[in-house]
């Protein structure tokens, strides 16, 4: 009989039978003083902004349908070897067909905002040219199917899907002829959807699609670009995210909000210390100046330039000043931090640690779980660029979403990595970081880009084989985190 207990079990029940032998009185007394001790949920300002997000690519399919180009995506996921599970987002979740389902999805959540993302290449199959109003008319369906259902539409004009034309003709984001060519895309749909949606982010994540899609060749294009025409990339993005600001200001409805969304490179000081968070702030602000740092400055920092030497981007001064246009607020996309700092030169400078082996992770292994990330990436951007309106655009993490005998999804770990970064999240804006929304990433299961549909980042899960939708028990904990406006500990 001992060889069948664990002394794990053994000490589990010895726990249960200690309980058991606890008098009622003594645990009335336990009961009552474990409640009284209990810490108030955190609570969020009135009016926070909850909502969700996807992107276009990764949930529409119907690549071929009512005149779509094809995208840098569709031709580098249909390239062997290039994603690890050997699939392609041409169906994906179908949202294309379902999306008055999926929208009901949003409302089952309670959310009141959706930030989604328009194919660059169903509106201007080309990246140019004509435009298609088929490709639109989608976006104009799907909006107005959002405000029936009293969700607030954001939406983001590039995420990822370049036209393969604007590719294969001018090079793409090597070309600052992309960069006009966003611009003048971004005029014609804000100016035709700006009566209905308020916010917009012009393009998403320019650090990660510029290193893996023209530095390291891990996403589309796939390219390797060396270090010098890798920055002058990087500048044109900038470039093309100036132009639409122009753009959109001059082509959309007056009081028509515009920002971008940017995986920060967050900076945690190691210690809370003066002197480390002073290291954060310098290494934040200048490991930023290639995008978020020359945006919101209108310059790139001496550091910077110094650094690249004869690699830096070439630029003249008219251009500084149409990516410095100023815009209404910044988005940030927080998952895990580019480094933890300490001081340096006593305090003239910054060092970047070593993460060691054994810091935790999850499921997906480059997502590290650090919730300190959600209280100084905001807190640091607010600082740093006198930002005063910040949404946090993208925030979640990927989970083993197995469904359990009993049908139902218990992705726990999820719900522990949202709860710890939304209670970050709120010692922030309660320490004067001015955070106005935040958007779950993602609202279900997707095509995840080079890793297929092997990681699961969403609310629903979603069998890619029926393309059911079934909440997940982070859906529940989601929606009552935004009923209550609050997330307890």
């Amino acid at each position: 009989m001992p060889g069948r207990f664990s002394r794990r079990n053994f000490a589990r029940l010895a726990g249960l039978a200690g309980f058991s032998m606890v008098s009622p009185a003594a645990a009335k007394d336990s009961r009552t003083s474990a409640a009284n001790e209990k810490s108030a949920p955190a609570s969020f300002p009135d009016g926070f902004v909850w909502g969700t997000a996807t992107s276009a690519y990764q949930i529409e399919g119907a690549v071929h349908e009512d005149g779509r180009g094809p995208s840098i995506w569709d031709t580098f996921s249909h390239t062997p070897g290039k994603i690890d599970d050997n699939t392609n987002a041409d169906r994906a979740n179908d949202h294309y067909h379902r999306y008055k389902e999926d929208v009901g999805l949003i409302k089952q959540l309670g959310a009141k905002a959706y930030r989604f993302s328009i194919a660059w290449p169903r509106v201007f199959p080309n990246g140019d040219g004509a435009p298609n109003p088929k490709g639109l008319d989608f976006y104009n369906r799907l909006i107005d199917e959002l405000l029936a259902r009293g969700i607030e539409p954001y939406a983001t004009l590039y995420h990822w899907d370049l036209p393969q034309s604007l590719q294969d003709r001018v090079g793409g984001w090597r070309s600052s002829d992309t960069s006009k060519a966003f611009g003048d895309y971004s005029g014609y749909v804000t100016e035709r959807l700006s009566d209905r949606v308020r916010n917009f982010f012009t393009i998403n994540e320019c650090g990660r699609f510029l290193n893996f899609g023209y530095g390291w060749g891990i996403d589309a294009p796939g390219l390797k670009l060396p270090t010098g025409e890798l920055n002058q990339a990087r500048h044109n993005v900038v470039l093309g995210h100036g132009f639409a600001v122009q753009a959109i200001r001059a082509h959309a409805r007056a009081g028509t909000r515009v920002g971008l969304a940017e995986n920060i490179a967050a900076c945690v000081p190691a210690i809370d210390t003066p002197e480390h968070v002073r290291a954060a702030e310098i290494a934040m602000r200048e490991l930023n100046s290639g995008v978020l740092g020359v945006i919101l400055e209108g310059k790139y920092t001496e550091g910077y330039l110094d650094y690249a030497g004869k690699d830096a981007p070439k630029f003249n001064a008219e251009e500084l000043m149409i990516i410095g246009s100023k815009i209404d607020f910044v988005g940030l996309n927080i998952y895990t931090p580019q480094c933890y700092i300490e001081p340096k030169d006593k305090g003239a400078g910054f060092h970047i640690l070593p993460f060691p082996a054994s810091f935790p992770h999850m499921q997906s292994k480059w997502l590290l779980i650090a919730p300190e990330t959600a209280y100084w990436a905001p807190r640091l951007t607010a600082k740093i660029w006198n930002v005063d309106t910040i949404y946090i655009s993208e925030n979640g993490t990927s989970s083993d979403d197995k469904i359990a005998a009993d049908g139902k999804v218990y992705d726990l770990d999820r719900i522990m990595y949202l709860r710890n970064y939304l209670m970050q999240l709120q010692r922030a804006i309660a320490d004067g970081a001015p955070v106005r929304g935040y958007f779950l990433w993602s609202l279900m299961d997707n095509f995840e880009w080079i890793w297929g549909f092997e990681q699961r980042f969403g609310l629903y899960h979603v069998d890619f084989q029926t393309l059911e939708r079934l909440p997940k028990l982070s859906a529940e904990f989601y929606r009552n985190v935004i009923a209550t406006n609050a997330v307890s500990s």
